[in-house]
This record gives C-alpha cells, sequence and structure tokens, in this order.
C-alpha cells in the first residue's frame, strides 16, 4: 500500500539521498584512513584489507537477502532498518579497539547499506511515478556520484584533521539525521504476492541468453577493475609511494572523480545531437580505462608526477562515460516483462563487481609486496598499510596489479565487442524473419 503523492513530504527524497549517501563515500573514502588506522590498530595484513572488504562484500551479498525482505515487510520499514544497522555498524567503527572490531563493525555497516539501497531504489520506484520519478532517479544518481567524488577528499581531510575516527563520525552524523528524518518516508508496503513460479528478487540467469544484454554487464565489471579498484586504492599509493598526506592523496582524486559526473551530461547531449552509437561510446569507455591505468604505471618514488595527473582524467572519463547508457541499453534489450529481473541482475553484477576487484586488488597487491618483502616482515606490513616504507617495492607490486587489470579489461572488451555484434546479427535475423512471416501471410490472404 501506497501514501498518496498528496500525503507525501517534500523533505522525503533528501532523507532518501541523505542516507543513501554514505554507501558510496564508504566505498571509496574508507581506504584513505587505512594509514593512519595501521599507525594506531595495527599492521596486520588481512585485518587492514577487510576494513574495506568487509563492507564491501557485505553490501554485495546481502542486496539480494534484502530484495526478499522488502516485498515481505515493506520497503519503507527494510529502508528504516538499513539506515538503523548502518548507523550501529558506523558507531562501532569510531569506538573499535581493535582491527577485528573494526572488521566487524564495517560487516554490519556493509549489511545495513545493502538494506538502505534496496528500500530506497523501492521507495523511489513505487512512490514517484512518471516524470516526477525519472527526476527522483537523476537526482539519485547524482547523489551516488557526489558520494563517489566527496568520499576520498572528504576523508582526507577528516584524516588529517581529527584523526582516522572523524570518517566514520562523519558516517554517524549523517545517519543520525537521516534516521530522524525517516519518519517523512511514504509508506511502501509489499504488492500482493506474485503469481506461481514468479521471482522479484532472485537472480534469473536465463537473461543472458540474451547477447546484448550480457554485452551489457560486462560494461561495469570493467569499470569495477579499471576504476573503482584505484579510486579506492590509488590514494594509499600516493601516500606509499608518493609520501603524501591523507589530504593530499584524497584531494588529488578528484582528477578522477569529476570527470564522472561531467561525462554523462556530454555523452547525453552528444549523443542527442550527432547522433553518436552507444557502442562506439562504450568502446571509448574502454579506451579511455586502458590509457588511464597505463598512465598510472608511471607513479614512481622519484617520476614526474603530472602525467599520472592526466591519467587520472583519462580514468574517470572511463567510468563515467557509460553512465548514463547502460542501465537503459541493458533494459532495452531484453522483453519488457522481464525488466525488472534484468534491472536486479544489472546492480547484482555492478555491486558485486566491485566488492570482488576491490578484495582481489588489495590481495593481490599485498601478495606481491610480501613476496619481495619476505625477509623483512615488519617492512612489509608497513608497506602493505600504505605507509612509506619502501615506495619502490610498493610501485613495483602496483605496476604488476595494474598490468593485470589492463588485460583483464581489454578482454573484456573483445568479449563486448563479439556480444554486441552477435546481438546486432540477431536482431537483424529477426527482423527478416518478422517480414518473412509478414509476407507470407499477405499471399495466403490474397489467394483466399
Amino acid at each position: 500500500m501506497l501514501s498518496s503523492p498528496s500525503r507525501r513530504s517534500p523533505l522525503a527524497l533528501p532523507v532518501i539521498f541523505l542516507a543513501q549517501l554514505v554507501i558510496p563515500m564508504s566505498i571509496a573514502g574508507t581506504a584513505v584512513a587505512l594509514p593512519e588506522i595501521s599507525g594506531e590498530l595495527g599492521t596486520v595484513s588481512w585485518q587492514l584489507q577487510w576494513v574495506v572488504n568487509g563492507f564491501n562484500l557485505a553490501f554485495a551479498l546481502m542486496t539480494l537477502f534484502w530484495g526478499n525482505v522488502a516485498d515481505r515487510v515493506g520497503h519503507d520499514r527494510t529502508f528504516r532498518a538499513g539506515i538503523a544497522i548502518a548507523l550501529f555498524g558506523a558507531l562501532a567503527s569510531t569506538a573499535a579497539g581493535n582491527l577485528l572490531m573494526l572488521d566487524a563493525a564495517r560487516v554490519i555497516a556493509g549489511i545495513g547499506a545493502a538494506a538502505v539501497l534496496t528500500g530506497a531504489a523501492s521507495i523511489l520506484s513505487q512512490a514517484w511515478s512518471g516524470a516526477e520519478r525519472r527526476r527522483a532517479f537523476a537526482l539519485f544518481g547524482t547523489a551516488n556520484g557526489l558520494g563517489l567524488a566527496l568520499g576520498p577528499s572528504v576523508s582526507g581531510v577528516l584524516v588529517d584533521s581529527v584523526g582516522w575516527r572523524g570518517v566514520f563520525a562523519a558516517q554517524v552524523a549523517i545517519l543520525l539525521v537521516a534516521f530522524v528524518g525517516s519518519v517523512l518516508i511514504p509508506r511502501v508496503r509489499a504488492e500482493e504476492p506474485k503469481e506461481t513460479g514468479q521471482s522479484g528478487d532472485t537472480l534469473n540467469l536465463a537473461l543472458l541468453k540474451h547477447p546484448g544484454f550480457a554485452a551489457m554487464l560486462l560494461v561495469p565489471v570493467a569499470g569495477s577493475l579499471g576504476f573503482v579498484t584505484l579510486l579506492t586504492y590509488l590514494p594509499n599509493a600516493f601516500s606509499a609511494v608518493k609520501g603524501f598526506p591523507a589530504d593530499t592523496a584524497g584531494s588529488l582524486m578528484l582528477l578522477a572523480t569529476i570527470p564522472v559526473f561531467v561525462a554523462p551530461m556530454l555523452v547525453g547531449a552528444l549523443m542527442s545531437r550527432t547522433g553518436l552509437r552507444s557502442g562506439v561510446v562504450i568502446v571509448a569507455a574502454f579506451a579511455f580505462l586502458v590509457l588511464g591505468n597505463l598512465g598510472v604505471l608511471l607513479l614512481e618514488p622519484s617520476g614526474d608526477l603530472a602525467p599520472v595527473l592526466i591519467s587520472m582524467v583519462f580514468l574517470g572519463l572511463g567510468f563515467g562515460v557509460p553512465l548514463g547508457i547502460v542501465d537503459a541499453e541493458a533494459l532495452g534489450q531484453v522483453p519488457e516483462e522481464r525488466s525488472g529481473s534484468a534491472a536486479g541482475l544489472l546492480n547484482f553484477v555492478r555491486i558485486g563487481s566491485e566488492a570482488v576487484a576491490v578484495a582481489a586488488y588489495a590481495a593481490v597487491l599485498a601478495g606481491i609486496i610480501g613476496s619481495q618483502l619476505v625477509d623483512q616482515p615488519e617492512l612489509a606490513a608497513k608497506a602493505k598499510a600504505g605507509q612509506p616504507a619502501a615506495p619502490d617495492v610498493y610501485a613495483s607490486a602496483l605496476h604488476l596489479v595494474i598490468l593485470l587489470a589492463v588485460v583483464l579489461v581489454l578482454l573484456l572488451a573483445v568479449a563486448f565487442v563479439l556480444l554486441r555484434r552477435k546481438s546486432v546479427r540477431t536482431s537483424s535475423q529477426t527482423i527478416v524473419e518478422s517480414n518473412a512471416k509478414g509476407s507470407g501471410d499477405c499471399c495466403v490472404d490474397a489467394q483466399r
């Protein structure tokens, strides 16, 4: 049961966006605090990695669970519960006395964040309609982009001004305001049970038989490998290789995040005016990701930083260029009655690939550093934490991980092109068969 638009508070949208803002800030900004955290709580590598990975993996894995819960208890209740759980996780993170406590707190925060995302998206979809819904989702995307862009820089300023606990204290403040304001959220209760055999939030892998849809799924995976990983750990690299403080390292990330804002609007205008095809735009995005990553290979302890900074703009373009295209293109490749399942699978791949890519990136990077400093475990632990203990070793390990990411992005680009071509051929064949059938029917009618 929905509240009517006339009873909907004008403050409902700001409350939703405020709660949602914490999620991309957590994904993009937490790693900036790792060097400071390691100085206070210790340098155990896997425990430090789980400060970031615990949130990301819990967030990804719990998204489908909360979708099923929301269908039973109501999306507004799920949203409110998510804020409460994430608030508790942020409070526990602020007060954590050791790395294991901090890891557990971040897992709790990730569980709550998954409920916030699930509830928020469903509320926007059901409590708004028409042009209002389109505007709401546009602002929703802006809030996500804002959190992603501000995460590293704001976290860096907080770390240098009040310490690493300030990063989580800021999340507490935001979530507390959102929780108080959640009473303004419209009631969005579960709908009547669907027909037997239908499910709204389980993964419908049968959708992968549509080559155009499968192709679009590869785009966020490439973004996770080529952009989100560096967004998370490049601030650490600046600290470990160049010795930059957290606020400087975080502020430099604006070079990569500002294009994420600008690119979708510019691409939309360009496509409208020139008829530029979406496939060409996405291939260009793959190229930007590759160029950006290759540019980061120039990050050296004594090297010139300017080429690296320029390459960060390409990274942002690679991630931002397809942002306004992927969802519409993907859903346009499947039957309309399957659009809900397609959206669920797309978001699961997007969120899941980010969590897995960031976790794998950190693990491989730490493994390489450890292998190069096997006889100096203390020095290795400091380097893995992003401290400027062994800048040459960190830079060398980073280069190897980036090269691996570049290879994977290139493979995804090739797979995208092949699936896209297959989709075009399939569509053309369907049209020919449809026209042939129509001509045959006309001939039969004429003979009659």
